[in-house]
């Protein structure tokens, strides 16, 4: 049985210490907050609630996998409710498209009612991606990779220099295709112009598999995952910052906190790696991903009847999430924006004739900066800064002997699917005590 520290309480970091203690080993988690989860949590105000981070994911086989080979199924835990459409977006032109998940044929049928003809050329675009995500799938995201040593499929597709920019201006005529097709990587602060092509692969994931949330929020994934922890045994110490590794002779013996230590076999980092000085060094090629501008709103009254998630593009792209929690007869929105916020984000909105200043009675505005400083780095991962950037990211192994990586920052990267991912790729090289 391996002592294994598990560094943060995010969802990596969650899914790391359950399925670790699973297979036996004895498995302390520390987290620098009062509290765990991470970006997947919940900010509250005068009886209104909003998801802090995510509101959905892809993949729901990840969480599924991750609850199966913890303990009890999710289903036991928790509800995962599929969402009929993923998001709307509208353009300044306005037009707007609903976008459906889980369905090519509801997809060509959205498409072409924004214009005869496009549905046929956005269901082909998705299509162009099956497989790449089957050879993602096999040697990328399900197997433990070795940069040096990648089958010759996945090589050609993670090597390439195509980016996603120019597969898209190539793919499309229509400019509003290009912006619905790079919105989740825009959304996420990266520039397009960075981001390698195969990444568009999510856009097949979308219409494969749908999007998923959690009824009453993603925040009860964090809860049931806490619960899971104390299951299996697992010795969680939140309000205790990791301040650095302990390493002798070229392999991990400790975590060092801001008193004393705790002795580690192996060590488990599920937080952005400059948070650890041993390991900056092996990830000083990379940069956090910008997190957005963000406004929760409390609103009273008549308000817009919009759709769960609704981009309104220009300068700034804004996104409106619904689906916070209210009092009788209010409303709880949360608005991202990002781009040239030059005014007050509810003017901006309604620039774009949804106009809610009136209705406003309880506000919370968060900038970047407020929100890598509450969660201790950007929930949003590395930037893409090009093809190099897959492999300089750490995981599911390190430089140092005993210590793995696993989160946001790691491989295969953000977003609940691929984190939960990323985890699962941690226990397989670990393997069981």
């Amino acid at each position: 049985m391996a002592r294994v520290a598990v560094v943060g309480g995010g969802f990596g970091g969650l899914a790391s210490a359950a399925r670790l203690a699973k297979l036996g080993h004895d498995v302390t988690l520390l987290e620098a907050s009062e509290t765990l989860g991470g970006a997947m949590s919940t900010e509250s105000e005068d009886g209104f609630a909003w998801d802090a981070g995510p509101t959905y994911t892809l993949l729901p086989a990840v969480i599924r996998d991750l609850f199966r080979k913890s303990g009890r199924p999710v289903e036991k835990e928790l509800e995962l409710e599929p969402l009929e459409m993923i998001r709307e977006h509208r353009f300044e032109d306005d037009t707007r498209v609903a976008v459906p998940g889980g369905s090519r044929a509801a997809q060509l049928e959205a498409f072409d009612a924004m214009e005869p003809g496009l549905g046929q050329v956005w269901v082909d675009h998705v299509a162009s991606y099956a497989d790449v995500w089957e050879v993602l799938r096999r040697g990328y995201l399900e197997q433990p990779w070795d940069p040096d040593h990648l089958p010759r499929e996945l090589a050609s597709i993670l090597d390439s220099r195509e980016v996603l920019h120019k597969r898209l201006k190539r793919t499309f005529r229509d400019d509003r295709l290009r912006e619905i097709a790079g919105h989740p990587f825009v959304a996420d602060g990266h520039d397009l112009r960075n981001v390698p092509a195969w990444t568009g692969v999510v856009a097949y994931l979308e219409q494969r598999f749908g999007a998923w949330t959690v009824p009453g929020g993603m925040a009860l994934l964090g809860t049931a995952l806490g619960q899971r922890l104390a299951t299996r045994g697992v010795t969680v110490l939140t309000g205790t910052p990791a301040r650095d590794l302990v390493v002798r002779e070229g392999r991990v013996v400790a975590v060092a906190l801001e008193r004393g230590a705790i002795d580690a076999d192996v060590v488990v980092c599920a937080v952005d790696p400059r948070r650890l000085p041993t390991l900056a060094p092996f990830v000083a090629r990379t940069m956090p991903a910008i997190p957005p501008v963000v406004c929760h709103l409390g609103l009273e009254g008549d308000v817009p009847d919009l759709a769960r998630e609704v981009v309104l593009h220009g300068d700034p792209v804004l996104t409106i999430r619904t689906g916070g929690t209210a009092p009788e007869g209010c409303s709880a929105w949360t608005v991202l924006g990002r781009g040239r916020l030059a005014e007050d984000i509810t003017r901006a909105m309604a620039r774009h004739r949804i106009d809610v200043r009136p209705n406003v009675v309880t506000r919370i505005d968060l900038s970047p900066r407020d929100l890598v400083e509450r969660w201790g780095g950007s929930p949003l991962g590395v930037l893409w800064q090009g093809r190099a950037t897959v492999r300089n990211r750490l995981g599911p192994t390190t430089p140092i002997a005993g210590v793995y990586a696993a989160g946001a920052h790691a491989t295969p990267g953000s977003g609940l699917p691929f984190v939960g991912l990323s985890a699962a790729l941690v226990a397989q090289v670990i393997g069981p005590a």
